[in-house]
């Protein structure tokens, strides 16, 4: 069941930054519809705020259970009593036969031999899986593009504090996948790979000074980019759902220009549903808006 709250503040971030907090949720939990662009007025006068409204998702109420029903009926409680049956006449004492000897006692039977109960199934050791082989890397070549990239972001991560060891392997189209290798990469990731991204610019922008031609990095750590683009595949194919059912656009949460072309290509082929940028840098926002 969706229930949505109506907010207001100064910037649509601020508005919908009120509604998660009075919510308790989190940007990817909630829908949000812009119903007012924020106006700064003149001298004071004709100021208007953003008001944005946030729909979310509830639990359906389940219902309370009901009483059971008594077994007996009125009806079987109300019939009478039957009426108490005549005392008897007192007899007239008999004479008392001789009694007879009691028959002997048969002899018992030998207990049956019981049968031997059958052991409880042991259940099956469960076979370990096998761990995880861990990646071998070729060294790189003296003097080549991969020894730099290597350099360059060994010194880098050393001078974070960090001691992951950076892999380059060329690619196709003059690209070159780095993967960082060590423990504790959480903080080099980032939030929502913030600081990836950063590494990531850094090395592009130190190298392409040094090489001749142009060439693209890509930087990972523990399988990031894999993991969120395909999150970001569920994410984008959820808010069209949402839109298709309410008939209505929603605004995502900001994003850098390779995960806008993720949500972009993931729903350009679904019906009635269509998909643009809107805002600046480092705020650009994807719009996703029901067509007919």
């Amino acid at each position: 069941m969706e229930k949505s709250i109506v907010t207001t503040g100064k910037t649509i971030d601020l508005a919908i930054e009120a509604a998660l907090s009075q919510l308790g949720l989190d940007r990817d939990s909630v829908s949000v519809q812009v119903l007012q662009q924020a106006k700064a007025g003149f001298l004071g006068f004709g100021t208007q705020p953003a008001k944005v409204q946030v729909t979310y998702e509830v639990a359906d109420p389940t219902p309370a259970p009901q009483a059971p029903k008594s077994a007996l009926g009125s009806a079987s409680r109300s019939k009478p009593k039957p009426a108490a049956a005549p005392a008897k006449k007192p007899e007239a004492p008999k004479a008392e036969a001789p009694k007879a000897e009691a028959p002997k006692a048969a002899p018992k039977a030998e207990p049956k031999a019981e049968a031997p109960k059958s052991k409880p199934r042991q259940p099956r050791p469960e076979t370990p899986k096998a761990p995880k082989e861990p990646k071998v890397f070729a060294p790189a070549e003296p003097g080549s593009v991969e020894e730099k990239i290597e350099k360059f972001l060994t010194g880098l991560l050393r001078n974070m504090g960090s001691q992951a060891v950076p892999h380059a392997v060329k690619g196709e189209d003059n690209t070159y996948h780095v993967e960082l290798v060590g423990e504790d990469l959480g903080y080099l990731i980032g939030r929502r790979g913030d600081t990836l991204d950063a590494i990531q610019h850094l090395c592009n922008y130190a190298i392409n000074r040094d090489v001749e031609g142009h060439v693209r990095i890509n930087v990972d750590a523990e399988d990031y980019r894999q993991k969120r683009e395909d999150s970001l595949r569920k994410y984008a194919r959820k808010k069209a759902q949402q839109v298709l059912k309410a008939r209505r656009r929603t605004t995502l949460e900001p994003m850098n220009a390779y995960e806008r072309h993720v949500i972009h290509a993931t729903l350009q082929e679904m019906d009635n549903i269509t998909t643009y940028s809107t805002g600046t840098e480092p705020n650009r926002r994807v719009v996703i808006e029901y067509v007919r």
